[in-house]
């Protein structure tokens, strides 16, 4: 471990003085959203921001690992992580949603829920999506937690999720015209009430985890990997306040998260922010960057149709200031994530010397932009806060999804 000299003194961790310095620089920005005029969440943002890419990175809960490790090698690890976190999230968001819409049979859902219609697009967008995602080697909240840790192709992914923003933008009218507008929005509590939309929600989850043991056992005839665990290194006593606080604090970057932790902190990070506000979300932010830039060079202005009301992640054409509560959740998963590749001594540039690597990234994430667009959500605000809204959109994206993936796993076989 590389030490530095103290004039004399007891030598310096240099590693623990670069982590204190990120965590100062996260903090100075964390007071700074607080000047921010008509912002009052973008504190809140930032933190859980923060917290959902050191979740992602220690845990590498990572949803296109899920489904692609499922269809590729009959592994559940990280599908079980989204089941339980999605278990958790349901009970979470009945809790709220049962007190802001206490009797849900009129029919009118909370409007910061996610539900959306339902029907074509939906299945469409999910199918694009998945394919994309295994295409490119992340989703969109996957290849933002790994731009933190170094990933180029991270970097060429999310250039690819914006071009593919940017056509379903200027495509989404004619979407809108011929069969979103047409498709209902079908929100289970209205017919089964809440405590009925929570058992069949509940129902169906024990349904795919049983389908997903049973294929894994199948797939590897019973036999379950085990655990390599890394031989704890004797380390004494700290012999200063400052070491045994920043013990504390290694201690959550040295030891790897299993998933179902990482399910677990991210359905209480959606729980808590959809207390005061809304739903995780990332893909309406960032079509908000992509009509920005194109704004920036000349190009026309878009009038979308139809997106007033739908929430979620719908696409934003670009107004005001950059900064906004989304802007700082997007970016806080990175800054959260880099700090926690640091903290695990994981940070490292990583550079594919391949370029057909970087066309495959681009090329993904056009895809999966486009179908993220379509469906106004990713795997996070199309799926992970979908199903927990008890909207049937959310189950709907999910076959989209898993179909998607499937196809995507067998293109990613054929190429070399």
């Amino acid at each position: 471990m590389l030490k530095i000299s103290n004039l004399g003194g007891p030598p310096v961790n240099k590693h623990a003085l670069v982590v204190t310095g990120m965590l100062i620089v996260l903090v100075v920005l964390l007071f700074l959203t607080f000047l921010l005029d008509g912002l009052p969440g973008a504190g809140i943002f930032w933190i859980v921001g923060i917290g959902f890419g050191i979740t992602v990175q220690r845990s590498r809960f990572c949803f296109t690992s899920a489904f692609r490790d499922f269809f590729l090698l009959g592994q559940t690890k990280t599908l079980k992580g989204i089941l339980l976190g999605l278990a958790i999230c349901s009970v979470g968001f009945v809790m709220i949603m049962s007190t802001t819409v206490p009797d849900p049979s009129f029919g009118f859902p909370p409007s910061d829920a996610h539900i959306l219609p339902v029907g074509l697009s939906t299945i469409v967008a999910g199918v694009l999506f998945g394919v994309g995602m295994v295409v490119a080697g992340g989703c969109v909240s996957g290849s933002l937690y790994r731009m933190g840790e170094g990933y180029l192709t991270s970097w060429t992914a999310m250039f690819g999720v914006m071009i593919g923003l940017f056509f379903i933008n200027n495509s989404w009218n004619w979407w809108w015209d011929n069969i979103v507008s047409h498709e209902p929005k079908i929100w289970l509590p209205t017919d089964l009430t809440y405590v009925g939309a929570l058992v069949v929600t509940g129902a169906l989850l024990l349904l795919v985890l049983y389908f997903a043991v049973w294929r894994e056992r199948k797939a590897t005839a019973g036999f379950v990997m085990p655990s390599i665990k890394k031989r704890a290194q004797e380390i004494g006593p700290p012999t200063t306040s400052f070491a045994e606080i920043f013990g504390y604090v290694k201690t959550i970057f040295t030891k790897e998260w299993s998933p179902l932790v990482g399910g677990i902190m991210l359905a209480v990070l959606n729980i808590l922010l959809f207390i005061r506000f809304h739903p995780l979300g990332v893909v309406g932010e960032i079509s908000r960057w992509t009509t920005s830039f194109a704004d920036s060079v000349g190009l026309p202005e878009l009038s979308l149709r139809g997106l007033e009301g739908l929430g979620a992640c719908a696409m934003t054409v670009a107004e005001g200031s950059w900064f906004t509560d989304g802007f700082f959740l997007v970016c806080g998963i990175v800054a959260g994530s880099a700090l926690s590749a640091v903290g695990a001594k994981e940070f490292k540039l990583r550079i594919s010397k391949s370029p057909r690597r970087y066309l495959q990234t681009i090329a993904g994430g056009i895809v999966m932009g486009y179908g993220a667009g379509l469906g106004l959500g990713c795997t996070l605000g199309g799926f992970f806060s979908a199903i927990p809204s008890l909207a049937l959109n959310g189950w709907v994206y999910a076959v989209g999804l898993t179909v998607g993936a499937f196809i995507g796993v067998q293109i990613i076989k054929r190429i070399p």
